[in-house]
């Protein structure tokens, strides 16, 4: 049996908690990892460089089910402990369409987050950013905390200085910080929100709050790469090493209209290019996506300049696979690494469990077990190991570690038919099995 796990209560139980939910846990990835250790030298790497100033762009790909978000947070929490603050953007046709970058920077704002503040942070990041700028001043001159409003044309100049290089695309990103910074000076918190609400690309912004800052309009696809770059220049100086963004789900842009898909494709080309021209310091810009988007005729083979930027040799052994790459190939599970990943989570248990408690669970779900439910979970799945790691964990938890933690006379094996129903499946684990609509009942006696 795998040992104890040392970790805190509290993250024991928030990670426990999600599995029970089939869920992916929000922190503490690193204690699920699974065969992810090939990776960390090269992320630890991009994430150096990054924090150092640098910009990176990664592809990820793999089969519905292999791990995409699971590696993605993962690779998030490490930023995370470097320094960076991070976002995750689902892609999609109807709510963050690709080819409309105003959307996706509004929903990236929206989804910041820190190792201290949870989404939205964006208010967070912007005070702590004045209030940076106010010390720099007062460092500089230690006097100047003396006159209040001397102090505010300082701090103006200040902002003007560290967004030269952002106010030669896009001004009303400067003039939007000082119109937040000027309301709050007023008291009128109505009208600062309204203006950092503006700053985050939000759209239906009051006209008077607009004119209060001294900015018109909304947000368009193009200003949205000045507004990323001001984003980047407010992290830094505020103390964070820079910004992972992950861009999820890109394949679903092959469903949409062949116009739209077109102007996509191209919007994520020159995202591509403006990392690699060095445009967004501090920026670590990964997608997800299947085979399919990448290989496939409706995907990123339809725009040639784009296929040449992603193109990875992937036709050697996967062990082979160069984690250095542009691209970068998950394999998904197989019955072994799932029952590894279920002793991880055995071993995570128990390690908050009653000695008597852990005995049993060493006794009663063994790796034998864990190779049984594992094996019944994805045979009821039609075999697809890879689509199996979320219901078999739920399982694990929820049905059997929880009982035999509970009950002293549980024996999963005997009294454990296990059960899965249809409403609990997402639509790909409906469809993996067939789409059964009844429910399925297992023997593992």
């Amino acid at each position: 049996m795998s040992g104890e796990i040392d970790v805190s209560a509290a993250r024991r139980r928030d990670v426990l908690d999600a599995l029970r939910r089939g869920a992916v846990p929000a922190a503490g990835l690193d204690l699920l990892a699974v065969g992810l250790d090939r990776f960390e030298r090269a992320a630890a790497e991009d994430i150096a460089a990054v924090a150092a100033g640098g910009s990176v762009f990664k592809a990820v790909r793999g089969e519905y089910g292999s791990g995409k978000t699971f590696f993605t947070r993962w690779l998030a929490e490490r930023a995370k402990k470097a320094g960076l603050a991070t976002a995750e953007v689902q892609i999609s046709e109807n709510e963050t369409p690709l080819h409309k970058l105003e959307t996706v920077y509004r929903r990236l704002t929206e989804r910041l987050t820190t190792a201290t503040f949870p989404p939205s942070a964006l208010r967070q990041v912007v005070d702590g950013w004045f209030y940076a700028l106010e010390e720099d001043v007062l460092a500089a001159d230690d006097k100047a905390g003396d006159d209040a409003e001397a102090l505010d044309r300082a701090v103006d100049e200040l902002v003007d200085r560290r967004l030269a290089e952002v106010g030669r695309t896009a001004p009303a990103f400067a003039a939007a910080l000082r119109g937040y910074r000027a309301a709050l000076a007023a008291g009128d918190e109505a009208t600062a929100a309204a203006v950092l609400a503006w700053l985050g690309g939000q759209p239906h912004v009051s006209a008077s709050a607009r004119r209060s800052a001294g900015v018109r309009g909304d947000l368009d696809h193009f200003g949205a790469l000045g507004f990323l770059q001001g984003l980047l220049v407010v992290l830094r100086d505020s103390g964070f090493r820079g910004l992972l963004v992950v861009l999820d789900e890109v394949e679903t842009l092959q469903r949409v209209r062949s116009d739209a898909r077109d102007k996509a494709l191209n919007a994520l080309r020159q995202l591509i290019d403006e990392v690699h021209s060095g445009r967004f310091p501090g920026l670590f810009l990964v997608i997800t996506g299947t085979p399919a988007f990448y290989d496939g005729p409706q995907g990123v083979q339809r725009l040639t300049p784009l296929a040449q930027r992603l193109a990875t040799d992937f036709t050697a052994n996967p062990k082979f696979d160069n984690p250095r790459a542009v691209q970068l190939r998950l394999a998904g599970f197989t019955e072994a690494s799932l029952v590894e990943l279920g002793g991880r989570v055995r071993g995570l248990y128990v390690a908050g469990t009653s000695s008597g408690a852990a005995g049993r669970i060493g006794d009663l779900v063994d790796d034998a077990y864990l190779g049984e439910l594992a094996g019944a979970v994805a045979g009821r799945l039609g075999g697809k190991v890879g689509v199996a790691p979320r219901l078999f964990l739920k399982k694990l938890v929820g049905d059997v570690l929880d009982r035999v933690d509970q009950f002293d006379d549980f024996d999963p094996r005997r009294d454990y038919p296990l059960t899965i129903n249809s409403a609990e499946m997402s639509d790909l684990e409906r469809n993996a099995a067939a789409n059964r609509a009844d429910d399925i009942d297992l023997d593992l006696g």
